[in-house]
């Protein structure tokens, strides 16, 4: 059976984890079918619409994006997967205003630049749509509590779409979790280790590994997120790193993160590689900018109920891909290095290796403890996006509409993440000073039940 009969033939049965659930006052009747709107449609927003294309639950009624390039070839995987061509919007930066003023639309997926989201997240939310919003996006506190404020006032939600929550090593290690056989959670780590130099900059016609461009002359995220390095110094993209680790911690359900204190590295990573690069050098007009952010970002978190976290932000030097997971308990930890591969890890659990003070490999662990969502959906995942994780974000996103149920990652948690952003940048400006993280739950989250990752629904 092929993804798009598969899913075609997923029961709307299912059950609301036993929780109240907020969402229900938003959809109370369940939906056979979704009709959806995209908001920019660069190489992320195809990578989501790919994945909805391929669902007969999904209506996908309309994009908006303001690059012809984008929206060309957002048309093509339309006609790649046979599907009727939607409404487009292209006439400039606002006109997905236009997108959110059509009586057709449930709910919108938001993959713009970083500085669009919360403007574009409160738009649709105004606009009375149901909201899946990417990373990142934090650039005030103010802006945070104003997705809260407005989800809570519309009674729409917003759904944090952090995949990498549903990585398989990931999705096993919390399985261990909630089984206690890591004891008490004490700490954990996790990171953007990710060399974004061929990303960073390009040629303005090839996205990646292409030149020494960004800003007007660079092409994709060139165009947008290089600036971010070059303005702001803080931990930019904690998404990745901070959200599997959250929920293994029940931030924001019955735990939530107090505060924070961020340092900074010199920043030497990105001018190097424009002086090295074949179509740069010393007399290339970039290697005279001067980039604010720091090679290398630590953030130390503390929680309310006593544990630490530890990211890092790492993209601007030559290294491999790692997230740089860990989780420590009473009992024992597991670390990973790598980019999510079952034996890219190791482990130690006190008891079951009677004492020796040595790793396992993890590869055998994650096998028999794979989580049941990747058991039954193995197949289906498949071809999809990161390893697979688009698939399962995708299907949350789209099946708990369809159900009236709460999303596994909501407006507090994209609150609360988003929020690390601000808080950090705040906290090197002051020399590493102590930032309060605000409770964007007022209070709920000591009655607030953990909903993500149980079953083998979403």
């Amino acid at each position: 059976m092929d993804r798009r009969q598969f899913i075609k033939n997923t029961s709307l049965t299912g059950v609301g984890l036993g929780v109240t659930s907020q969402i229900k006052a938003f959809s109370p009747v369940q939906k056979t079918k979704v009709n959806l709107g995209m908001i920019a449609v660069g190489f992320r927003g195809q990578s989501h619409l790919e994945e909805f294309l391929q669902r007969d639950d999904v209506n996908v009624v309309a994009i908006a994006d303001p690059s012809e390039r984008m929206i060309n070839d957002a048309l093509s995987l339309f006609r790649k997967f046979n599907k009727k061509e939607p409404a487009v919007y292209k006439n400039g930066n606002y006109d997905y205003q236009q997108l959110l003023k059509r009586n057709d639309i449930d709910a919108v997926m938001i993959s713009s630049p970083w500085e669009w989201h919360i403007t574009q997240g409160v738009d649709a939310l105004k606009a009375g749509k149901i909201v899946g919003m990417e990373v990142c996006g934090g650039m005030r506190i103010k802006d945070c509590w104003n997705i809260v404020d407005t989800s809570e006032k519309t009674k729409l939600p917003v759904m944090m779409m952090e995949n990498v929550c549903y990585r398989r090593d990931v999705m096993a290690i919390l399985n261990m979790v909630r089984k206690g056989m890591f004891g008490e959670l004490i700490h954990g780590q996790g990171g953007y280790e990710h060399d974004l130099r061929g990303v960073l900059f390009n040629d303005g016609k090839t996205a990646y590994n292409s030149g020494v461009e960004f800003g007007d002359k660079g092409y994709s995220e060139a165009q947008w997120r290089t600036n971010h390095y070059v303005k702001r110094n803080g931990e930019l993209y904690p998404t990745h790193g901070l959200g599997p680790v959250a929920v293994m911690m029940d931030i924001n359900r019955g735990n939530r993160m107090t505060k924070l204190s961020s340092v900074s590295s010199k920043a030497r990573g990105l001018h190097k590689y424009i002086l090295d690069h074949e179509k740069g050098g010393p007399n290339h007009p970039n290697a005279k900018v001067e980039f604010k952010q720091g090679d290398i970002v630590n953030t130390q978190i503390q929680c309310a109920n006593g544990e630490t976290i530890l990211l890092t932000h790492d993209t601007s030097l030559a290294r491999p891909y790692n997230l740089g997971f860990r989780i420590q308990g009473t009992k024992g930890l597991w670390q990973d290095f790598g980019w999510g591969d079952p034996n890219q890890g190791h482990i130690y659990l006190e008891q079951e290796m009677k004492h020796t003070h040595r790793w396992d490999n993890s590869e055998q662990w994650i096998k028999d403890y794979d989580h049941p969502l990747w058991k039954r959906y193995e197949s289906k995942a498949e071809g999809s996006g990161h390893g697979g994780m688009d698939f399962f974000v995708d299907h949350a996103f789209i099946e708990c509409i369809k159900r009236g149920v709460d999303f596994p990652l909501d407006v507090y948690d994209l609150a609360s993440w988003y929020s690390i952003t601000p808080l950090s940048e705040q906290s090197i400006k002051e020399g590493g000073a102590v930032m309060k993280i605000p409770d964007f739950t007022r209070g709920q989250f000591k009655k607030r039940k953990s909903v993500f990752g149980f079953g083998d629904e979403y």
